[in-house]
């Protein structure tokens, strides 16, 4: 991912007031290790939020997302479940529902559209993990590439098609 200012992950947001916008927390900028990011994601340390910034032909476009509680909160035990972003089947205990209002007349309705994704948006890190030998049914190091390759790539398509359905209009 190229990195972003402040100022053009503010202006991406696609689903949110100016209000909301302005009221974003934002992740040091100058701390990311860009070329590792599939996808730009954080939650708000002080609210129920989360945020995720990907690239739609050529430019950033980001959503605000709120975090559903944990079935812990609501008297139930949390259960595992698979990231829809990464996919990833070793880490399952920290998957989160979120849920985005969608962009335009339909969100201002009320519409909105979940998904569940990694609770604190680890899912670059995820991808580019070794595989087990279950998953790839190979030790080889080139098949290892192309296998990490295929993550990140589907990675980066299902994160964009998200953020393309919250701008889908009904």
């Amino acid at each position: 991912m190229k990195p972003l200012t402040e100022h053009e992950i503010r202006s991406s947001f696609v689903n949110a007031s100016k209000r909301e916008v302005a009221q974003a927390s934002l992740p040091e900028v100058g701390n990311l290790d860009w070329e590792r990011l599939e996808y730009l994601g954080w939650r708000d340390s002080r609210r129920p939020l989360g945020y995720a910034v990907a690239v739609l032909d050529d430019v950033p476009r980001g959503i605000i997302l709120r975090a559903a509680p944990p079935a812990t909160a609501l008297g139930g035990r949390r259960r595992s479940a698979i990231c829809a972003w990464c996919e990833d089947p070793l880490q399952t205990q920290d998957v989160s529902l979120y849920v985005a209002k969608r962009g335009g007349a339909a969100g201002r309705k009320g519409d909105t559209i979940g998904t569940l994704v990694c609770t604190e948006f680890v899912c670059s890190s995820n991808v580019r993990r070794k595989p087990t030998f279950t998953e790839l049914g190979s030790d080889d190091p080139p098949d290892r590439e192309l296998f990490i390759e295929r993550r990140i790539e589907g990675l980066r398509h299902r994160a964009a098609r998200f953020i393309a359905e919250v701008l889908a209009t009904a």
